[in-house]
């Protein structure tokens, strides 16, 4: 409940501040908005296929791990 309330005040408070801002500006947050949602995906996506890869093949070595990840 507290982490709710916490995020609504959040919330409101940059939707006070949009309000305030240039249309280029809201471009832009939009714009960082996506590329985050892009990377999140990405990064989602790239965590599934090494549980698969562990699933399939056992667990990776430290250095295993960031020699496929490169």
């Amino acid at each position: 409940m507290e982490t709710t309330t916490k995020r609504q005040a959040l919330i409101k408070a940059i939707n006070e501040q949009l309000e305030l801002v240039y249309d280029d500006t809201l471009q832009e947050i939009l714009l960082l908005l996506k590329i985050r949602k892009q990377e999140d995906e990405l990064d989602e996506r790239d965590f599934e296929e090494g549980l698969k890869d562990i699933e399939e093949n056992g667990t990776l070595t430290w250095s295993e791990h960031q020699q496929k990840t490169a």
